[in-house]
């Protein structure tokens, strides 16, 4: 006997992958007839339901009645079907309130971690391509997460970036509709390692030795790369970093993702008091990998609006 929606939901929200393509499979025609009924055939209507997916797979935890799961699904590719319709604009997310579980209740991000489902998400992050990789990470678990934004980071056209996207999220549905249930290695232990990691590079680079963490951790012929600036190398990089602290810039780490060979930092940039314009509110390091040595780094300031200087590196 077929599973209902609210058994799925359940398992689904315990970690259970298997359960959550099944519940896909469902409503992947409603999904669908609700996108091409405001955006017409083509990228765009493909495109929400796609995102829509992937959204679903990290907020299933929100989800407070499981019954609900078919309007859930088709709210979240209505609202990302408005939101193309609007123009550029952030990751979209469900936003009924009676949708969503209680605030007291862990968050999707706290929900997923609890899970096997996680564990399973990247480990399916983990099998794309370095290129499908990059982009997947940028769209779901970064500030740079608009087409737009993610082109200019990778340096390819947004073309380019709608056709990666839509490769890796095929690849992540198709393997929920597959019934990933087999278990995957826990990966709380290696992002723990990256945020320390992480903290301990960016400690020691504001106490004035971000030369020491570039011997350390990159490779020698490393290329440094900032969109619609400058390229260089190792050198380019602690010319940069020094001359923001001689103005007195600071950075915090707020964010790390990583996946196989790419690895994303999101830092606070702190201005001098006295200069409180001096640079933008974040930054964006994506760094990609070779043998656990960075041999690409990026840097990108995502947070758009006032003319972006780049006193550092200019």
């Amino acid at each position: 006997m077929a599973q209902g929606d609210a058994e799925l939901v359940l398992l689904a929200q315990a970690g259970d992958a298997a359960a959550f393509g099944v519940l896909l499979a469902r409503h992947e025609a409603g999904m669908r007839a609700v996108a091409l009924s405001l955006l017409g055939y083509g990228p765009d209507a493909e495109d929400a339901v796609q995102d829509a997916m992937v959204v679903a797979l990290r907020r299933i935890g929100d989800l407070r009645d499981p019954s609900a799961v078919g309007p859930w699904l088709r709210t979240i590719v209505r609202n990302n079907s408005r939101m193309a319709l609007r123009g550029p604009a952030p990751l979209p997310v469900a936003d009924p309130e009676w949708f969503a579980r209680p605030a007291d209740t862990p968050t999707p991000e706290e929900a997923l971690d609890q899970g096997a489902m996680r564990d399973w998400v990247w480990h399916a992050i983990g099998q794309l391509s370095e290129a499908d990789r990059m982009v997947t990470l940028l769209r779901y678990f970064s500030d740079a997460s608009s087409y737009e934004q993610i082109a200019a980071v990778c340096g390819v056209p947004v073309g380019t970036v709608r056709s990666r996207l839509s490769h890796a999220r095929n690849a992540l549905a198709g393997g929920l509709r597959a019934a990933a249930a087999a278990a995957h290695a826990d990966v709380t232990a290696a992002n723990d390692a990256r945020w320390r990691e992480g903290q301990d590079m960016i400690a020691t680079a504001m106490r004035g030795d971000f030369d020491r963490v570039v011997r350390e951790s990159w490779w020698p012929d490393a290329q440094m790369i900032v969109p619609g600036g400058p390229r260089g190398g190792t050198e380019l990089a602690i010319r940069g970093m020094t001359s923001d602290l001689t103005a007195g810039v600071r950075q915090r780490l707020r964010n790390v993702v990583a996946s196989g060979d790419v690895l994303i930092w999101e830092t606070d940039l702190i201005s001098p008091p006295d200069d409180p314009e001096h640079c933008p509110p974040a930054a964006l390091w994506l760094q990609v990998l070779r043998e656990g040595r960075v041999r690409q780094f990026t840097l990108f300031h995502p947070i758009p609006g006032r003319e972006i200087r780049q006193p550092a590196l200019v």
